[in-house]
């Protein structure tokens, strides 16, 4: 017998499904305040619209790159109603290339974005907001970055190298001219780059490529397979033409082609070098690292009789310093290598009072050297922030602790657990590390009772 239809049609748990938003549709959207990564947030039937390259006010048409649930997330494309403060973007490459999503924005609201962010964290999730705001720490909007890394890939069907920087939120590489925030050295380098590693007999063999600026230029080659002599002779005499030296990555560690050859940078106020090798953590904005140690310098206020504990210690940006000022200073790193340079650095300066020691910084601290009381404590932790190490902060007797932050997220996280423990939060500013970015990076000084 058949079934009988008897026209009900029934839902799934939680009523209808909502109409898939398609990749590529257009939409207009009012765009009705930022969000902290500078995209621009609309609302369109239940849905919430994070549309790059858009600001707060404009009537924009926006195309979607993606969606999921109720979360769409889109470019602007036409710009009907206009904010009064929309720049020209700097850039050539601007809207192509996935690196500078802000240069549409004066580099004031970018500050005042970057601000906002800080102070919206931390009172939302630590509830609390600083004694005192510093002000901004700014350096050049442009030609401060001393690092970066190129992108190449080969084409199969086009037999054609593509270089350059990768599009925002795909993998398209988009060639470059010119890139506005490099420093001039290095602007030189990718520029004349493209054309020799297109010459390679086997460009295929490239993985990616990255440039250095400090007391030397530098390009590192990464290749997936080995070079041949013809190559890697083109690679050398095309450095020797741009005066830096290569290094080659293939298997192992990156080697300079050319024995003993060094990559440093300096902190002048203080007369120091750290050397430093590809693959190591160096910010990438010398004027900002410099202004950064002295800024840190300054609140910590150490004390030639004190003892001072450095977690994440780097190569020593903060410890050597901290050791030119204070009795001892305890260095911490998860990074077996860079603990070993670290203390290579330390002999090389003439510093004999910094200990620096390799730990797991992801779980609390067991050591005999962190049983012993510190008067101030410098932090500098990567993204996923500093929790195991702050939950830890009292007992060992400090009565001031600096922390310097790349992620305000994690920042008030830490912070919400360094006020239970009966510190107060004292100051508190953000740092421009990244200009024409909306990555925040932060100093905050806390100090006890």
């Amino acid at each position: 017998m058949a079934k009988r239809d008897t026209g009900l049609r029934f839902q799934p748990a939680g009523g209808s499904k909502a109409v898939a938003v398609p990749t590529g549709k257009k939409q207009r959207l009012q765009i009705e305040r930022l969000a902290n990564d500078g995209r621009g947030i609309a609302f369109v039937d239940g849905r919430t619209w994070f549309v790059a390259g858009a600001l707060a006010g404009e009537e924009v048409e926006a195309r979607v790159l993606g969606a999921r649930s109720q979360v769409v997330e889109a470019r602007a494309e036409r710009i009907f109603t206009s904010n009064s403060q929309r720049r020209v973007a700097p850039c050539a490459h601007a809207g192509q290339c996935g690196g500078c999503t802000l240069q549409h924005l004066p580099h004031s609201e970018q500050l005042a974005l970057k601000q906002r962010t800080l102070a919206e964290q931390l009172l939302r999730v630590a509830g609390v907001t600083p004694e005192e705001w510093a002000p901004a720490l700014v350096g050049p909007e442009f030609g401060y970055r001393r690092r970066a890394r190129i992108a190449v890939r080969w084409d199969v069907k086009s037999k054609q190298l593509a270089v350059g920087f990768r599009a925002a939120a795909s993998e398209t590489i988009v060639a470059i001219s010119e890139c506005p925030v490099l420093v001039q050295p290095l602007q030189t380098l990718l520029n004349a780059l493209p054309d020799v590693l297109r010459s390679l007999r086997k460009p295929q063999a490239l993985g990616h490529v990255e440039i250095f600026s400090g007391t030397a230029t530098a390009l590192l080659v990464r290749h997936t397979a080995p070079l041949g002599e013809e190559d890697i002779a083109r690679l050398e005499a095309f450095c020797l033409a741009q005066n830096a030296q290569l290094w080659l990555h293939g298997e192992g560690e990156p080697q300079p082609l050319q024995v003993g050859a060094e990559l440093s940078y300096r902190l002048e106020r203080w007369d120091l070098q750290l050397a430093y090798r590809p693959g190591d953590f160096v910010q990438v904005n010398g004027p900002i690292n410099e202004a950064m140690v002295a800024q840190a310098l300054d609140w910590l206020a150490p004390q030639a009789c004190e003892r001072v504990l450095d977690l994440f210690c780097g190569l020593g940006n903060f410890a050597l310093p901290l050791a030119q000022r204070v009795g001892e200073v305890v260095a911490v790193e998860g990074v077996a290598s860079m603990v070993t340079r670290a203390q290579q650095n330390a002999r090389s300066n003439g510093l004999d009072n910094v200990h620096f020691y390799q730990a797991d910084l992801s779980n609390p601290l067991d050591a005999a050297w962190a049983r012993s009381a510190f008067d101030a404590v410098l932090l500098d932790p990567p993204r996923d922030g500093a929790f195991a190490q702050v939950k830890q902060i009292a007992a060992l007797g400090t009565g001031r602790l600096l922390y310097v932050s790349c992620n305000p997220a994690t920042l008030a996280r830490d912070a919400a657990e360094l006020l239970k423990q009966g510190y107060r939060l004292k100051r508190a500013g953000i740092l421009d590390m990244f200009p024409q970015t909306a990555h925040v990076e932060a100093m905050a000084l806390f100090e006890r009772g």
